[in-house]
């Protein structure tokens, strides 16, 4: 079955992959597991049941038979707002399978967001977990927009789960281009209105092989557990295609991930592969102070959404024996593609370029940057979004002659190692030199009474851009002048003298995506 949609050649390096000219990748991660002998092995395991690969394979050809029932066909899209769950695995593969675009939406987001994406999408149908109704249903009362099929996952009356118990149970697969449209993940909004990228029936198998077998080591005996959820690339990636690549188990859990909860999660289960968030991490280190959960399943710890700070890598090391493998990846990349990996690890470093990827840092210019200096990076890999839906001034400006401009600064070092500096919106010009406000918070965390620290530029008394800090301390008594002359100290110690914080502010908490991504355009709309 795996050969009918692609062929992996694993002699080379990076292993060289030929996709058939007519496919449909819901063959590759569902069906082929039957023919396989992987029928009987649990595919997904959550608090409440385990699901077979047999069983996944027979409710996806459901799903997708329900969806043709409501009157979806090819190419129309689906939008989702489902929780981590089972039915996500249905809904998703079989619309894909149906020839259907599924479009998984952030489930954290308000009616105001989920209003501007049913329109923007022009979807055919939308489908939602119960928890969600508060706000996804006065969004499809208000947009102008009106998808033709609305329906629950699960509850009372006619819901998704009603329909698949008596839907058929085979379904043949619609077969398309590689390079044709096959789902869209719409961007989380660290800057700004989301973005539908449009991403390919190929570019699940190029992450899940790019980086999931050949950068990360993912394996069948693998059991993943992502306290990133499935509703955006990083996540989508970890909990579903991973684990179905290389026929191993996922972990599911619609809880909020806490530090207590993911500690449940990974004692009850044993997972092998854990991915989680910087500010998760930091998290989970402050509960590691007083509590000493049975980690030892875990064989790897994966990091991204927000660059990981040196002093959170080692203190994690330090507490648990476990590496963080950091990485950078984006919604229009699908994954992860600068990683260290579990035998090169460079603590501070977003680490080396992904097999198969390639990356190149360019000035303000256009011209590529020297080594050691910053610019921004672009990306280029078969796993790249399409377009954006409906915006064809972004994609001309970041989808350019086959490189995807990351809308990051970095730089790389002589040893090919690739450093974040922030986001290049983000980046401050502090007495003419450029000055990242991601080397300030990483310093600033390194005070043992701060938890998160964000850094934007603000105006001083002259007219001036500067440093200010926004804190999060672990003791929110600790506020005051004292601990910020400590911290302004510690910055004029280890920084160069233009980069300490003029203020500090203190607060209870920083405005994030759900991928932890620190919105600093936020913080630039307060007052100081």
């Amino acid at each position: 079955m795996l050969d009918n949609v692609v062929a992996v050649d694993r002699t080379q390096t990076p292993a060289a992959l030929r996709f058939a000219p007519r496919m449909n990748v819901a063959l590759a991660f569902v069906d082929r597991h039957l023919g396989e002998g992987r029928g009987a092995k649990i595919a997904i395991r959550t608090i409440r049941e385990d699901v077979t690969y047999a069983a996944l394979a027979e409710r996806v050809n459901r799903c997708g038979n329900v969806l043709k029932g409501l009157g979806l066909a090819r190419s129309d899209r689906v939008v989702m707002v489902v929780k981590d769950c089972p039915a996500f695995f249905y809904l998703f593969w079989g619309a894909i399978k149906a020839g259907i675009v599924p479009v998984p939406l952030n489930t954290l987001l308000r009616r105001a967001d989920y209003e501007f994406m049913i329109g923007d999408s022009g979807c055919a149908a939308l489908v939602y977990s119960p928890e969600f109704a508060s706000e996804v249903e006065p969004a499809l009362a208000g947009t102008g927009h009106k998808p033709r099929a609305i329906q629950r996952t699960e509850g009372a009356g006619d819901s998704l789960d009603a329909r698949m118990a008596v839907a058929a149970t085979t379904l043949d697969p619609v077969l398309a281009d590689p390079e044709a449209d096959c789902f869209w993940l719409y961007s989380s909004g660290s800057t700004g209105r989301p973005k539908g990228a449009v991403h390919l029936q190929r570019d699940m198998i190029v992450t899940s092989q790019r980086y999931g077998i050949e950068a990360l080591g993912a394996r069948e005996d693998d059991v993943f557990f992502s306290a990133a959820k499935l509703f955006f690339a990083y996540g989508l990636g970890n909990a579903m295609t991973f684990p179905l690549w290389v026929g191993g188990t996922a972990v599911l859990s619609d809880a909020r991930p806490t530090p207590q909860h993911t500690f449940e999660i990974i004692q009850k289960f044993r997972p092998t592969l854990y991915f989680g968030v910087p500010t998760l991490y930091a998290a989970q280190l402050q509960a590691l102070e007083k509590e000493k959960p049975d980690l030892s399943s875990i064989r790897l710890c994966v990091s991204a959404g927000e660059a990981l700070p040196a002093d959170i890598f080692r203190r994690w090391q330090a507490a648990t024996g476990k590496l963080i493998l950091d990485g950078i990846g984006s919604t229009e990349a699908l994954h992860i593609f600068v990683s260290n990996l579990a035998d090169d690890v460079k603590p501070g470093a977003s680490g080396r370029v992904v097999p198969g990827y390639r990356a190149r840092i360019v000035d303000e210019q256009g011209r590529e940057a020297k080594v050691g200096d910053s610019g921004r990076l672009m990306i280029a890999g078969e796993s790249m979004a399409k377009y954006y839906w409906n915006n064809p001034e972004r994609t001309a400006t970041t989808m350019v002659g086959g490189w995807v401009d990351t809308g990051d600064t970095y730089y790389r070092d002589a040893d090919g190692y690739y450093f974040y500096c922030g986001r290049s919106d983000d980046m401050l010009k502090v007495g003419g030199i450029w000055c990242s406000p991601f080397e300030i918070e990483a310093k600033l965390i390194e005070h043992p009474k701060v938890l998160e620290a964000a850094i934007i530029g603000r105006a001083d008394s002259d007219g001036l851009i500067k440093p200010a800090a926004y804190i999060v301390l672990k003791n929110a008594g600790d506020a005051g002048d004292a601990l910020t002359a400590e911290l302004q100290q510690l910055c004029k110690r280890d920084l160069a003298g233009y980069k300490f914080p003029r203020w500090c502010n203190f607060v209870s908490e920083l405005p994030k995506t759900a991928t932890g991504k620190i919105q600093r355009f936020k913080l630039r709309s307060l007052r100081a």
